[in-house]
Formats: C-alpha cells, sequence, structure tokens
C-alpha cells in the first residue's frame, strides 16, 4: 500500500510566535522517566502492559493532561490523549510510541536488563531504544507544555500503544479497528523508525526520516509426506522435501529495487561523500558510502529468512509432516515478486500460509511537517543531515494507514559516532546515551510548536 498527501495536513503553520525552548527541568526529567519506564516489565507475550499504562496516565494527570485508558483484552492496555493545539482548523499530528518490550535474557547482559541502570553516560535496559526512550521524551514534552503554557501548532494525539513487538493485534490495529473515534481529525502522524543519527564522518551526520516501510509476509511451510520407519528408505521424506525447500529460500538473492526513499539517501549520503552515485551500478557506488553501504543493504530488495523449524518425535520415525517459519519482507511495490519467489523455491510436497502479512508503506517527502522535521533536527545539530528512509521492518505505522494517515517515522536521537544503533534493537545491553534523551526533548518540543 501506498499512502499519497490525501488526507495529509499540508497548511503551513503560523510561525510568527516565538519557539518555547525545552526547559532543562524537562531535560533533566526524560532521564528520570525513562528509567522507570524500563523498570516496568512489559516483555511480550510474557507480561502485559497495564501496570506501565496507568504510570503513563499518572504522569499525564500529574501535569493536567487528561487522557483515556483502553484496554483491548485483560491487561493489553493503551493510553490515549488530546492536547489542544493553537490551530485547531488543522488536522491534527498523531505521536505515538509502544509499551511493550522484546524479552531479554538477563544471563546475557551487563546490567539487569529492567533496572534501569545509569552507567558511563548511558541508560541501560530493555526498551531504552526500542521504544520507551522515545515514549519518556514524549511524556516529558507533554509535561514541559503543561507546566508552560506552552502550546503545539496543532492538535496533537498522544498515543501509548501496546503489543507493537508482536504485531499490534492488542494495539494500534485493535484501535483502529474498534476505537477510530479516538484518531477523529488526525491526518498525520510520527512514530519510531526513524530521526536517529547515523555517523558519515567525524563531524556529520545523517538523520534517517522514514516515509517508508518494507511489507511483512511471515508464512508457515507445511511438507507432506509418507512417515514410515526411520531405518528404511522414504522418497517421499516431509523433513527432507522442507529442509531442501527452506535452504532455497535462506540462499537467495533478491534482485536491487531502488525505491525514491533508498535512492535519496543514497544520492545525499554520496553528495555528502564527495562521490559518484550511479544508478546502473548500485552495488559499485555502495563500494564508495562506506559504513552507509552496509545500512542500506537491507533496504535495497526484498528479503525472506527461514526461522523455525518443527518436526518428528523420535529418532526411528519419518514423520509425515513437518512445519517451518520464514520471515518475509517485501519493499513497497513488490510484494507480488516476494511471493512469486517463494512459491518458485518450494518443492510440491511444501504448501505455506500467512501468520502476519501486513502492507508495504510509502509517502512522498515533502510537505510543513517533513519541514519541521528537518528543521527542528538542524536547529539542534547543525551538521545534522535529514533524509528520506525506508524502515527495514514494520511498525504501528502500517496500522494508521488503514485510517488515512500520512506516517512518518521520527524520534529525535543523537547518538555517539562509536554506539552501532542497529545492533541494539532487540539486542543484549541495550542503552541509550543520557544526552541522546536531552536532545530528544529539545528536537520534540521544537517539532510540536512548528509542525
Amino acid at each position: 500500500m501506498t499512502t499519497s498527501d490525501r488526507g495529509s495536513d499540508m497548511t503551513t503553520p503560523d510561525t510568527s510566535t516565538p519557539l518555547v525552548p525545552a526547559s532543562e527541568l524537562s531535560q533533566d526529567e526524560v532521564i528520570t522517566l525513562c528509567a522507570e519506564l524500563i523498570r516496568f516489565d512489559t516483555s511480550n507475550p510474557t507480561s502485559d502492559e497495564r501496570a506501565c499504562a496507568d504510570w503513563v496516565a499518572g504522569r499525564l494527570a500529574e501535569a493536567g493532561i487528561e487522557s483515556e485508558l483502553v484496554e483491548s483484552a485483560p491487561g493489553r492496555a493503551n493510553v490515549i490523549a488530546r492536547i489542544a493545539g493553537a490551530d485547531p482548523e488543522r488536522g491534527a499530528l498523531l505521536v505515538h510510541g509502544h509499551l511493550d518490550v522484546v524479552p531479554a535474557d538477563a544471563s546475557e547482559w551487563q546490567v539487569p536488563p529492567f533496572s534501569g541502570e545509569i552507567r558511563d553516560g548511558y541508560l541501560w535496559g530493555r526498551g531504552a531504544i526500542d521504544m520507551k526512550d522515545t515514549v519518556a521524551v514524549m511524556i516529558a514534552t507533554a509535561r514541559h507544555f503543561a507546566r508552560t503554557g506552552t502550546r503545539p501548532s496543532r492538535d496533537l494525539v498522544l498515543a501509548f500503544l501496546a503489543d507493537e513487538e508482536a504485531g499490534g493485534k492488542f494495539g494500534a490495529h485493535w484501535l483502529v479497528e474498534h476505537r477510530p473515534d479516538l484518531f477523529a481529525g488526525v491526518t498525520e502522524a510520527i512514530g519510531e523508525g526513524g530521526g536517529f543519527s547515523f555517523a558519515i564522518d567525524g563531524t556529520r551526520r545523517l538523520y534517517p526520516i522514514e516515509n517508508a516501510q518494507r511489507g511483512m509476509a511471515w508464512m508457515e511451510l507445511t511438507a507432506t509426506g509418507r512417515a514410515g520407519h526411520g531405518s528404511s528408505p522414504n522418497d517421499e521424506n516431509a523433513v527432507t522435501d522442507l529442509a531442501e525447500s527452506l535452504a532455497r529460500i535462506g540462499r537467495e538473492t533478491f534482485p536491487i529495487r531502488l525505491i525514491e526513499p533508498v535512492r535519496a539517501l543514497l544520492e545525499e549520503a554520496a553528495r555528502l561523500y564527495g562521490v559518484e552515485f550511479d544508478e546502473d551500478d548500485i552495488e559499485g557506488s555502495l563500494e564508495r558510502l562506506g559504513p552507509v553501504s552496509d545500512f542500506m543493504q537491507v533496504v535495497l530488495r526484498n528479503s525472506a529468512n527461514p526461522t523455525m523449524f518443527d518436526a518428528g518425535y523420535q529418532t526411528n520415525v519419518i514423520p509425515g509432516k513437518a512445519t517451518a517459519r520464514v520471515d518475509g519482507r517485501f519493499l513497497p511495490g513488490h510484494e507480488q515478486e516476494l511471493i512469486d519467489t517463494i512459491d518458485r523455491l518450494l518443492l510440491p510436497s511444501v504448501t505455506r500460509e500467512w501468520v502476519n502479512h501486513d502492507i508495504a508503506m510509502e509517502t512522498t517527502f515533502d510537505g510543513p511537517l517533513v519541514d519541521a522535521m528537518c528543521a527542528a533536527v538542524r536547529a539542534e545539530d547543525p551538521d545534522g543531515h535529514p533524509v528520506p528512509y525506508c524502515n527495514p521492518g514494520g511498525t504501528d505505522a502500517k496500522a494508521f494507514t488503514r485510517l488515512g494517515i500520512r506516517c512518518f517515522g521520527f524520534k529525535g536521537l543523537k547518538l555517539p559516532h562509536d554506539l552501532d544503533y542497529g545492533r541494539l534493537f532487540h539486542g543484549v545491553d541495550e542503552r541509550v546515551p543520557l544526552e541522546g534523551l536531552r536532545f530528544g526533548v529539545r528536537v520534540m518540543s521544537r517539532l510540536w510548536q512548528s509542525c
């Protein structure tokens, strides 16, 4: 699915009112808020979000901000708040973040993953970058606005959501289906998936702002064959057929498909590096782009990776059935290519069915909201270069596009040049720089007043 400017707010905001900068209090408070958020174990699916959601609603209420807590199932809680803007005639902006996190094995970490410990200039813990950092920035900025009487340029809808890590069944997708009234008047949205810094040299940084996402095609493969004794020859072995099909899929290299956000990022990186970007020789061009090449490989093509396998119950028994899971992802406009390729690689005994099938999305990189995001970054980081970006995974934005909302990924996070941000997602020793959190409050405060 491709989103367009239909339903977006292209009205230029009034910039005559001086911006109110983020206070020192709000920049200090965001660290405390993020640490407290991390201490809620909201691992999905082993825990729920209710206690954390109650805490979020409480922090908003302390500042006089009303919210509604909505449970889609027992414990699966979402918090929605609406803040009136200076121009209520403009379409509202949705700012969303999720409260759940993926599980963490404490034995692998340097610090307990739900401790919210501060060490070496970082706040450590599961969710520190995915995405309780941004949730804390949202809360700190909202409280700052309430304390100072600062009004956003247009109405804001703040959404703190459940279940993103498992696809949003109890969060964004449920709300879109059952409570679309909560998003009445919303034309644009920002969430996770972009707005973080990526070092290109010792002083300059890219800030990829997500305006596209690959689609999700998680599938279960089932091979059927002839059950029998493990000692006997069997040319209808379900395990063998499934294993061969998985090997074909895992070794398949999909062709490069250069979508516009990826092209724009690569062209800007080439300009900053002072090298040529040749669309007819993308591989050669990537060799000239240093670390940007590795960063962008995942969004140059579709992908499909076998991730799970299940078969049999005893060594000397050939089972009649074997199953496996494959994580498939497709670029906007290239879903059918993925499906056709998978079907070509499967042996005749193997069938597939969807486990989780969701859209790809893309919108243009223009308009007042894009201008405001870029300006907020440049104001706080003059060596920052905002660029379009395609998220290789997926976020709750996929749900909100179903309401005709134009979605972007933007968190406003400045990172040390030696921090491998991408490896921290769902990884061990997840942590966020304290200065990055402060930076986020400054950027978000600017953005809310100027978008």
